[in-house]
C-alpha cells in the first residue's frame, strides 16, 4: 500500500513540476529581447540630449565610414548607426521606441515587439515565421528608402543630372517579392553606371507616394528633369535598361562620320563649349556614355563614331585610332588637334567623369550667362585660393577676329592655376562693360584683370592701359601686369559692382512654353493610355467643363431671337407708353432697373409721372427726354430707342419722352428759366410756331441741370453766319462779342445749342435723320464733356407758362 501511495504520489506531482518547469521556460523565451538598440550602437544614455546624440552620431559616421574604414563590417555598422539616428533625432519616432521597445518601420505605434506570442483576449495571430515571410526590411535596402523631405531637397534638384529609378514598395505585397530578384540585378547593372536608386515605402512615406502618384504597390518610376514617368512593360532587366534609356533626351549624342566631323568640330564658336568625341566598336551608342553626356550637356558637347561603319574611316585614318578600345578625343578651339586623349578597355564612369570634369571649359570661354560666370571666376575665400579673372571685352565683326585669336595664344602660354581667362561681347553685356569700364568707349578691345570679392558682385579691377590689339608689344604689356599682380595684390585698385550678367543661351519665350506644352501633351497621354484615371481625373473633369460651357453657350445663342430682327418690339414701347396713369406710374417706380436684353424701356411724361421721373429723381441719376409730336410720334420712339439701346444697361440712366401737342409751353419755360436773355412777352408769337421735335434733353433733377442736343440737320441757312452758337450766347454777345463767338464755335450742335428761330429750316428735316447723331450725344453725355445749363426750378406740366410768370 505504502509503494502504491508513493508511486501514486510521484506520478501525482510529476505532471505538476513538468507544467511549473515549462511555465518557467515560457516566461523566459518569450521576454522581449532588443536585437537593434539605437542608444547602445550610439553610445548615449536614453536621457541623452538632441546635441548629445548628434555629436556622437557625427563621429561614429566619420570613424565607420566605408569609404574611411576597410573593415568588412563597415557597411552594415554605418547603416545602423545612420538608422539610430534616424529613430532618436525624430522625437515622435524616439518616444515610441521607449515605449514599446525596437519596432519595424511599418508596425502601428502602440504594438509591442513581442513576437510568437499573445494573450488570447486579441485576435488569433500566426508568428511571421509562419509563412517565413520576414517583415524586417534587408539592410542593403535601407540606403535607397527615401523620405519626402529628403526626395524634395535632394533628389528632385539632382534628377537633372542624372535620371532615376525608383520603386514604390509595402509590406505584405507578394509581387514585390517576385520582382525583388529582377530589381536586385538592374540595380547592380545600372547603379555602377550613374543610375540614382530609391525605394519608396507606401506605409511610412504616403505623402511622398501621394506627390509621385503611386498609389499602388509595386511600381516603378523614372525621374528626369524633375518629370515622372510610370514603368508600364513586363519587369525584366532589359526592359528597365531601355527604361532607363528612354527616359534620356534623344540629342544628346550625336553620330558622327567623315561627312560631318569637321561641322561638328567648329560650332564650338557658337555653342562656347568644348568637343568630345567617343570612338567604340558597338553599333548602338553606350548607354554609360549617354549618362555621361547628360550629367554635363551644360558643358560639352558630345559625339559617337562607331568604328565598324565604312563611312569612318578617313576620320581613324586622321586621329590615329586604335580600334582595339573604346578611345575619347577632346577638342577646344584648336579643331585639328584634341587637347586631351584617353583610352580604356574598361571605360568606368568615375574615370569618364574625372576626364570631362577636368575640360569642362574651353582655353578662352565666352561669359555667357552668371553660373558660367561663377565657375569660371568663383569667390575669393581663403587667401590662398585666389583667381584672378583676365577679361578680354570685345566685339563680334570680323575686324576683331585677329585680336581674339592672339588673346587665345596668350592664355594657352599663360596658362596657370589662379588665372582664368575669358572674354564677353560688348554688345551682349553691356552693363558688364559699363561698370568696367565707366569713362572709356570700348570702340577697340580692353583687357581687365579683376577678382571678385563677394557674391553681390562686388570685385576689384584694373584695366590694361592701352588696349589689346594683339601684338607682341601688348602681350609684353599684359604679362608684365600679370607678374606685378602675383607679388602685390594690391595691385587691383578699382573697386566696382557688377551686375547679373545676360544669359545669351536662354531660350526664347516661345520656345520655352513648346516645350512645357509638349510635356504636358505627354503627360496627359500616359495617363489616358495606361488609365491612372485617379490622376487625371481634375484634368478630365476640368476640360470636359470648359467644353460644357462653350457648347452650352453656342446652343444658347442658337436658340435665342436676336433682339433687332423683331421690327414689333418698339410697338409694344408705344403701347406701354399710353397705358392707363396707374402703370405708367408703376413703371416710373421700376425704371432704374436695368432693362431687359430685347428692348428700351420709354415712360411718357404726363402730370403723375413728372414729379417722380424728374423734380424728384434720386441724386446720381439722369432721365433722357424725347421731345415729340403725335406725327412723329411712332418713327422718333423706334429710332430714340435704336440710338440708346446700347445705353440701356446704365442704372442710372431712366428714358421718357414728352408730347410737345400736349405740353407745348414746356420747353419755352426750361428754355427761358435756363437763359435769362430769353425774352418773355415780345416773342410769344414765335414760341407757337417753334419746331422741338426731335430734340433730346439729359435732365438732372437733383442738381437743376440739363444738357440740351438738338436734331440734325440736312440743309444749311446761308444767312445765319453763327449757325452754331446758341441763343443764350448770341443775346450776350452786346457784352463779350470776341469770347462768346469762339467759345460757340467749339461746340457742336447737339451739346447743347437752343433751337434757331423760324420754322423754314426745321421743315428741311426729315423725321427719321433727326436723332442721327444721338449716339455720339450719349457717348460725351456719360463721359461728362457736355455743356450744363442750370434752372432754379423745374417748370410744371400743367401750366408753364403761369409757374415761370409766378416765379420771375
Amino acid at each position: 500500500m505504502m509503494t502504491d501511495r508513493g508511486t501514486g504520489w510521484i506520478a501525482l506531482t510529476c505532471p505538476v513540476t513538468l507544467a511549473i518547469f515549462l511555465l518557467i521556460i515560457t516566461s523566459h523565451v518569450v521576454q522581449p529581447t532588443n536585437e537593434f538598440d539605437p542608444y547602445k550602437v550610439l553610445g548615449v544614455s536614453r536621457r541623452a540630449s538632441h546635441v548629445e546624440i548628434k555629436r556622437a552620431y557625427k563621429n561614429l559616421a566619420r570613424e565607420w565610414h566605408p569609404d574611411k574604414n576597410k573593415d568588412p563590417s563597415a557597411a552594415d555598422m554605418f547603416i545602423k548607426i545612420s538608422k539610430s539616428y534616424e529613430i532618436l533625432s525624430n522625437e515622435e519616432r524616439r518616444s515610441n521606441f521607449d515605449r514599446y521597445g525596437q519596432m519595424d518601420e511599418n508596425q502601428p505605434f502602440g504594438q509591442s515587439q513581442h513576437h510568437g506570442f499573445r494573450h488570447f483576449d486579441n485576435s488569433f495571430y500566426f508568428d511571421e515565421s509562419f509563412f517565413h515571410f520576414p517583415r524586417s526590411r534587408d539592410f542593403a535596402d535601407s540606403k535607397y528608402m527615401l523620405h519626402h523631405a529628403q526626395f524634395n531637397n535632394d533628389i528632385l534638384p539632382d534628377s537633372y543630372k542624372r535620371p532615376y529609378l525608383i520603386k514604390v514598395t509595402s509590406e505584405w505585397c507578394f509581387t514585390c517579392i517576385h520582382i525583388e530578384p529582377v530589381w536586385k540585378e538592374t540595380v547592380l547593372e545600372l547603379e555602377p553606371l550613374g543610375v540614382g536608386i530609391g525605394i519608396v515605402d507606401v506605409g511610412s512615406e504616403r505623402r511622398l507616394a501621394n506627390q509621385l502618384g503611386a498609389y499602388r504597390a509595386p511600381s516603378i518610376i523614372g525621374l528626369v528633369n524633375g518629370r515622372m514617368t510610370f514603368f508600364h512593360q513586363h519587369v525584366v532587366r532589359e526592359h528597365l535598361r531601355q527604361f532607363v534609356e528612354d527616359l534620356l533626351p534623344h540629342n544628346l549624342v550625336e553620330r558622327i562620320n567623315d561627312n560631318n566631323y569637321q561641322a561638328f568640330l567648329d560650332r564650338w564658336h557658337v555653342e562656347n563649349k568644348p568637343s568630345l568625341l567617343l570612338f567604340d566598336q558597338v553599333p548602338v551608342v553606350p548607354l554609360l556614355y549617354k549618362l555621361t553626356a547628360f550629367a554635363f550637356r551644360d558643358y560639352i558637347r558630345f559625339g559617337y563614331v562607331d568604328q565598324g561603319a565604312t563611312p569612318n574611316t578617313k576620320l581613324l585614318r586622321q586621329f590615329n585610332i586604335n580600334t582595339y578600345a573604346p578611345t575619347m578625343l577632346l577638342f577646344k578651339e584648336d579643331t585639328e588637334k584634341p587637347v586631351d586623349i584617353i583610352q580604356a578597355r574598361g571605360m568606368k564612369k568615375q574615370l569618364m567623369d574625372e576626364f570631362v570634369t577636368n575640360n569642362k571649359f574651353l582655353q578662352v570661354p565666352r561669359l555667357v550667362n552668371q553660373q558660367l560666370f561663377d565657375e569660371l571666376c568663383p569667390v575669393k575665400q581663403f587667401h590662398r585660393r585666389r583667381k584672378y579673372c583676365v577679361l578680354l571685352i570685345t566685339g563680334e565683326d570680323e575686324a576683331f577676329l585677329p585680336g581674339n585669336k592672339a588673346f587665345v595664344d596668350f592664355a594657352t602660354v599663360n596658362k596657370k592655376d589662379i588665372l582664368r581667362f575669358a572674354y564677353v561681347y560688348q554688345r551682349q553685356q553691356q552693363p558688364l562693360c559699363q561698370a568696367l569700364l565707366p569713362n572709356q568707349a570700348a570702340a577697340f578691345p580692353q583687357v581687365v584683370i579683376l577678382e571678385r570679392r563677394s557674391q553681390a558682385g562686388r570685385v576689384l579691377f584694373r584695366s590694361v592701359s592701352s588696349g589689346w590689339n594683339g601684338s607682341q608689344e601688348d602681350k609684353y604689356r599684359l604679362n608684365e601686369q600679370l607678374e606685378l599682380l602675383q607679388k602685390d595684390p594690391t595691385y587691383l585698385s578699382s573697386d566696382t559692382t557688377l551686375p547679373e550678367l545676360n544669359n545669351e543661351m536662354a531660350p526664347i519665350f516661345i520656345i520655352q512654353w513648346m516645350n512645357a506644352a509638349y510635356d504636358y501633351i505627354l503627360q496627359i497621354y500616359d495617363g489616358l493610355l495606361y488609365s491612372n484615371w485617379r490622376e487625371m481625373m481634375p484634368i478630365l473633369s476640368l476640360i470636359f467643363s470648359a467644353l460644357f460651357i462653350l457648347f452650352g453657350t453656342v446652343i444658347i445663342q442658337a436658340f435665342s431671337e436676336p433682339s433687332e430682327s423683331k421690327p414689333q418690339k418698339p410697338k409694344a414701347k408705344e403701347q406701354n407708353a399710353t397705358q392707363t396713369e396707374d402703370d405708367a406710374s408703376s413703371r416710373a417706380n421700376t425704371s432704374s432697373r436695368p432693362p431687359r436684353k430685347d428692348f428700351v424701356e420709354v415712360t411718357e411724361l404726363t402730370d403723375v409721372t413728372y414729379t417722380s421721373n424728374l423734380v424728384k429723381l434720386r441724386p446720381g441719376h439722369i432721365n433722357v427726354v424725347l421731345v415729340l409730336t403725335n406725327a412723329s410720334k411712332n418713327a422718333l420712339l423706334r429710332k430714340f430707342a435704336k440710338e440708346v439701346f446700347s445705353f440701356s444697361g446704365t442704372q442710372t440712366l431712366h428714358f421718357s419722352f414728352l408730347n410737345a401737342d400736349k405740353h407745348h409751353h414746356w420747353m419755352p419755360s426750361l428754355l427761358r428759366s435756363a437763359c435769362p436773355a430769353w425774352p418773355s412777352e415780345s416773342h410769344s408769337d414765335d414760341e407757337e410756331s417753334l419746331d422741338y421735335t426731335g430734340h433730346v434733353l439729359a435732365l438732372n433733377g437733383h442738381k437743376k441741370y440739363f444738357c440740351l442736343f438738338r436734331p440734325v440737320f440736312t440743309g444749311d441757312d446761308p444767312n445765319d453766319s453763327s449757325s452754331d452758337s446758341s441763343d443764350c450766347k448770341r443775346k450776350s454777345r452786346s457784352r463779350s462779342r470776341s469770347s462768346s463767338h469762339s467759345r460757340s464755335r467749339s461746340h457742336s450742335r447737339e451739346d447743347g445749342a437752343v433751337p434757331k428761330r423760324g420754322s423754314s429750316r426745321a421743315t428741311s428735316i426729315e423725321v427719321h435723320h433727326k436723332l442721327d447723331r444721338l449716339g455720339l450725344w450719349m457717348e460725351r453725355l456719360m463721359e461728362g464733356t457736355l455743356p450744363r445749363l442750370y434752372v432754379s426750378s423745374w417748370p410744371t406740366l400743367s401750366d408753364a407758362s403761369s409757374a415761370f410768370s409766378a416765379e420771375t
